[in-house]
Formats: structure tokens, sequence, C-alpha cells
């Protein structure tokens, strides 16, 4: 009895049209995801064209991504497999948008608003400023970091006494005063206030005066905020709230009118940039000099 013919695994299946590939085949290897980002250097593999990508969009319904190689020449091809960095095959995909970075909001000095903050409990240290238009200015625009920092605004109804009152207030390191005064240029009545203020016991380092160049805080919003070039020059004996208001053709008559015109004027102002740098550098300061070293 003959022996039987050793057999042989049959390495090709028995049906050699079979679309399916035969097990002991190995795979091709299956190109890892990356986004195709501007200036990434990779080639398209049938091509061999090398270059940095310059741009991903659509035509036609179909992404494109375009190479530009060392010579500056530009070819275009679908955006997908078929790609390869440093020998290694890649599929191409939409580059991820960049993520923006958050948008701070601003309160309208231009600080970081703080949402949600509460008001800090009140520090010894004041501001203090002549009139009720002055203290609603300043708080229409540096509002929120004085309450950041827990500094209280207070009028004094004029600069007359200030002197007087300093004394009473008894400054002191912890304790400080930043005044602001209106019309405070050379040869002024208050350039001599400011003087005698800074002359009393225990005011230097501890009190600071500065001051504005306009005779009212009226004239320290932008003219352009009321639809004039310029506020009027209003010569002396005439009022300069009722002079200004005039100018503009509004309502002048009696305190009501005065009042109401402010308002209007104050409605105007959105922040710090509708103010005159002469007035809203001297509160940038003020609110530094109450606030420094003190905790």
């Amino acid at each position: 009895m003959s022996t039987p013919p050793a057999r042989f695994p049959d390495r090709y299946g028995a049906d050699v049209l079979s679309s399916g590939p035969p097990a002991h085949h190995r795979r091709r290897p299956v190109g890892r995801e990356v986004p195709a980002q501007r200036d990434l250097v990779v080639e398209e593999a049938s091509t061999g064209f090398t270059g940095a990508i310059t741009r991903v969009e659509k035509t036609a319904g179909e992404l494109i991504v375009e190479l530009e190689d060392g010579r500056g020449r530009r070819r275009t091809f679908p955006l997908g497999p078929g790609f390869m960095i440093d020998g290694q095959p890649v599929v191409l995909t939409r580059p991820q948008a960049a993520q923006k970075a958050p948008v701070r909001k601003r309160s309208a000095s231009g600080s970081v608003y703080v949402e949600g903050a509460k008001a800090r409990t009140a520090r010894a240290s004041r501001i203090w400023v002549e009139g009720t238009h002055d203290a609603e200015l300043v708080q229409k625009v540096w509002g929120h970091d004085l309450r950041i920092e827990g500094i209280v605004v207070e009028q004094l109804e004029g600069a007359d006494n200030l002197a007087e009152r300093v004394r009473e207030f008894g400054p002191s390191p912890g304790r400080r005063l930043g005044i602001l005064v209106d019309h405070l240029v050379k040869g002024s009545k208050e350039s001599r206030i400011a003087a005698e203020v800074m002359a009393l016991p225990g005011a230097r380092g501890n009190v600071t005066v500065l001051g504005h160049p306009y005779v009212d805080v009226w004239q320290a919003v932008k003219p352009a905020r009321v639809g004039l070039k310029e506020w009027p020059h209003i010569p002396k004996g005439t009022d300069i709230k009722v002079g200004s208001l005039a100018a503009l053709g509004w309502p002048h008559e009696d305190k009501a009118d005065i009042g109401l015109g402010w308002k209007r004027i104050l409605s105007t102002v959105r922040s710090y940039a509708d103010v005159e740098p002469t007035l809203s550098g001297r509160i940038e300061e003020l609110i530094d000099f109450v606030t420094v070293d003190q905790g």
C-alpha cells in the first residue's frame, strides 16, 4: 500500500478570486488621524509631493488641502488618507478651530469686571469730591472699582472749608484722604487751598490733593458726547452750567433744568473713554493712593 503524498497547507485558499484577503497577509497599516494645521509638513504618498499645509477649504463639495513645497510650488489634494509624515501613513482631518481665549469683561473704568463680586467693607480711607455731579460721574465710571476696593466717595459741597474738614478727619497711615478739586491750576483759589491742606500736620503721605483744569466737572465730559466740538467759553458773571446749557440749546431757566441737563450729559458717558484724560487720570491716581498698602 503506497503512502499518500504529504499535504501542505493551501496558502492561497480554494477561491483565488475571493474578495477577502487571505488571513496570513499582513494588513496595510492604518494611518493615524492628524489635524491638517497650517505649516504642518506632509508628503502625498501617491505622487511624492512634499510641502507645508497652507490652507484647507471646501471646493465643489469636497474638502481639499493645499501643500507648498520648498520652491513655492503649490498643489491641492483631497483631504483624508494617502499622506505621510516622517514615513508613517496619516489621515489628514479638518483642522481644529483655534480656541478663543475667554474675553474678559471690562468695567466702565477699563478694569477687569469681577462678576458677582460683593462690595468690600468700607475702608477708613476716603475720596472727597466737590459736589454731587462730580460724585455721580465718578460713581458711574469707577463705581465697580470703588466697591471692590471698599472706597467711599464723599461730597464736600465746595472746597472753601477743605482745610477744616481735613483737620476733623484726622488723616493717618491707614486712614488716607484722596481729594479731587475743580479748576486746580496755578494761581487759582483752589491751588492756594490745596497748598494750605498739604501743610497741615499729618497730611504728608496721608493726604493727596489732585484736580482737573475745568471750572466745572461738566467740561471733563468729552464735548463730542453732547454734539459739540468743544465746550463753550462762558464769560465771568454767568453761571457755567446755565451758559453751557444755553449753548447746547437745552432748557436752562432754573435748578430743575440744570439737574435734568446734567442727567442728560451723564447719560452719554459710557466709560472712561468718554471722559477727558485730565480727569480720568486723576481719579485713577486717587484710587491707587487710598488703597495702596492697606491690606
